[in-house]
């Protein structure tokens, strides 16, 4: 009786389990599809048919499968967003799922393993620890505010060294990422290297380091679309990448070395350049919870060096390229210039907040030519759902900020170089913050730029100084300049600008 019992009981559990298993999968939702996409090959996927310029490739794409769609890209899963509702989805509302990165070979062999840095870190509290050590104290208004002068002393540098070759032609972008590089390099270190040839020198070694390394990290690498063949490294582009990280690195040795020795011998005192601050942070050993070591030294002077030469020498190029086209907004931007600061002294970076015109055309080349155009993309934690389409753990996400900042539906004449669409009303909510998804050419979300307050500084200071100390205009016989962009990691002009700038000032004084 006991054992029929038994029997009778485990037969009605067994199928009270199976019911309900079964009435639980045929009630639960089917799952999320993948977006649509274009059908790729056998192993490769589409890589074949990749444009070498991704961004507007992808807004062709975007125009056939919509605002989010996908491709295989080897045996990785590329997702490409183009819309700012659904940019909002990833970078705000899921943040925090897709807060990672897919790092890529070149940038872990760059980046000391990738786990170091800001930008390739993983979103944890080391990365958390990192940000809060540039933003709240090197890149907060105060932190830059104690090294303004030692960004004023390079700019003033650039327009004395182009004051030299007036009347001639020169390579406007080869000259402000010179520029740009002596400007990054003395706030983060000014007070180390005090002798002027000292600094051009490393500067220059820097510009070569930057372009070998900003080419290597927009080169596709096999590594990265097959993850499983990357320890043979077929291309050889993570050891070209070593070679360039160890120079950079016995660069920051030497550069370190000199600091502690004249602090030592009580000739500079901390307190005056980024360093300093880095390492008392790394003497302290952090913040008392994440310890901060010397490679988060070099990796955060990496970060700084590569991430704001580059962005910020292509936005003056661009955007002198673009007011040499339209005259009109030349000669407004330099009559408010001249209105707020005069003919008869020298630009200061007080100025800047004077200049709602200036900074409307800074706005407008942040739009037309954001400097990352696709962000760094973005990779999910765990599996997510995105305008109703299943994004999967691990994939590779582009944000196409470039597609978003020329969509019709969103922008009047989006093609138009137009400084005065951000003329109150809206235009002033259209800020570097991130938090208007129609115009985030920095990023938006816990990953957004951390270098927004200097790039900002550094954009209105040098470019009102190359407008106020100079007439720009193109070379005999060339009547149209070539405004084609050349998409990597960092979107440059496909043809360098080449212009002739010519002085406008009160007397050659104003130029030492």
């Amino acid at each position: 009786m006991d054992s029929n019992l038994l029997y009778y009981a485990s037969a009605f559990l067994l199928a009270a389990l199976s019911y309900a298993a079964l009435s639980g999968r045929w009630r639960r939702p089917n799952p999320a599809p993948l977006p649509p996409g274009p059908y790729g090959v056998p192993i490769l996927g589409h890589l074949p048919f990749l444009d070498p310029n991704l961004h507007s490739y992808f807004a062709r794409l975007a125009r056939s499968y919509g605002p989010i769609f996908s491709l295989r890209l080897g045996a990785k899963l590329g997702v490409v967003i183009s819309s700012p509702s659904l940019a909002r989805e990833v970078l705000r509302d899921q943040d925090a799922a897709f807060a990672n990165r897919d790092i890529p070979a070149a940038a872990r062999a760059l980046a000391y393993g990738g786990g170091a840095n800001i930008v390739w870190n993983p979103n944890g509290p080391t990365w958390r620890m990192l940000r809060r050590a540039c933003v709240r104290e090197m890149l907060c208004p105060a932190g830059l505010d104690a090294v303004y002068a030692l960004r004023r002393r390079e700019v003033r540098a650039a327009v004395g060294s182009l004051r030299e070759r007036s009347g001639t032609p020169v390579e406007v972008g080869t000259e402000m990422f010179l520029a740009t590089m002596n400007v990054v390099t003395s706030t983060l270190w000014g007070g180390t290297l005090e002798d002027r040839e000292e600094r051009i020198a490393v500067g220059k070694e820097f510009r070569e380091l930057v372009a070998e390394i900003t080419e290597l990290l927009g080169r596709p690498n096999v590594s990265d679309f097959f993850p499983t063949i990357a320890k043979w490294d077929l291309q050889g582009i993570e050891r070209k990448m070593k070679v360039l990280q160890q120079r950079f690195d016995g660069i920051f040795d030497s550069i370190i070395k000199k600091k502690r020795r004249s602090e030592g011998d009580g000739v500079k005192q901390g307190g005056d350049d980024f360093l300093d601050f880095m390492l008392r942070l790394e003497k302290e050993g952090g913040d008392g919870k994440t310890p901060f070591t010397m490679t988060n030294v070099k990796a955060l002077l990496m970060d700084m060096v590569v991430g704001g030469t580059d962005t910020t020498s292509n936005m003056l190029e661009w955007a002198l390229a673009e007011m040499i086209q339209k005259p009109n907004i030349l000669r407004k931007a330099q009559a408010e210039v001249d209105e707020v600061v005069g003919k008869d002294t020298i630009i200061e970076e007080s100025h800047a907040t004077k200049l709602p015109y200036l900074a409307m055309i800074i706005k407008e080349v942040l739009r037309l030519h954001p400097a990352l155009p696709l962000m760094v993309p973005h990779c999910p934690n765990s599996t997510c759902v995105v305008g109703g389409y299943a994004v999967p753990k691990d994939s590779r996400v582009f944000v196409n900020v470039w597609a978003i900042h020329r969509d019709p539906e969103i922008w009047e004449d989006p093609l138009e170089f137009r400084p005065e669409r951000f003329t109150g009303g809206d235009g002033g909510k259209w800020d570097f913050n991130g938090n208007d998804f129609n115009y985030i050419p920095f990023g938006s979300g816990r990953r957004i730029c951390a270098g927004i307050a200097m790039a900002e500084r550094m954009m209105m200071y040098m470019l009102a100084s190359l407008l106020h100390s100079f007439e720009w205009q193109l070379p005999e016989g060339v009547v149209k300049l070539d405004m084609e962009e050349r998409f990597g990691i960092v979107m440059k002009k496909a043809q360098p600008l080449v212009a002739v700038p010519t002085p406008r000032l009160a007397n050659d004084e104003l130029y030492l």
